[in-house]
């Protein structure tokens, strides 16, 4: 059994938070992984600035980072992994939605997809749709199309 935990920093905690905890979790089941434990930070572009700074040297926002751990853990007798954190700014999200004219949900679902198969060990060189990655998040946006919708109100 899969766990994610969701939250907040230099913004309200959403109020669909649990929503999007619940599409993690079926996206971790699309990609036949168990006993994962993850963790993601909402946040706005003062945040993900800094961070991007801090780790990543480019003092600018973007819209996910994604922090590799790696680790495995005991609790309560069973072993979980630690794949690491996802950082997603909403500022950069609702931007990029906008420049890209798509609504809000798909970009923050096509995020968390994003962010999950970068800690499960895949990258892309360039935004070519063709590279396996983004070729792979899109089916798997695809298949759950259907599931939990991401609103502000």
């Amino acid at each position: 059994m899969n766990r994610v935990a969701v939250n907040a920093e230099e913004i309200p905690l959403p109020h669909w938070s649990g929503a999007m905890a619940e599409y993690a979790l079926k996206v971790l089941d699309e990609i036949n992984r168990d006993k994962w434990e993850l963790s993601f930070l909402l946040c706005g572009d003062k945040t993900i600035t800094s961070l991007n700074s801090r780790y990543r040297g480019k003092a600018e926002a973007t819209d996910i980072l994604s922090f590799s751990l790696g680790e495995k853990v005991r609790d309560d007798n069973e072993e979980y992994y630690l794949p690491g954190d996802i950082v997603i700014s909403l500022d950069t999200l609702r931007e990029n939605a906008k420049y890209y004219q798509e609504n809000e949900d798909e970009e923050l679902r096509r995020l968390i997809i994003h962010g999950i198969l970068h800690l499960d060990g895949m990258d892309h060189e360039t935004t070519d749709s063709n590279e396996p990655m983004l070729a792979l998040q899109e089916d798997i946006l695809n298949r759950l199309k259907e599931e939990i919708i991401f609103t502000e109100n």
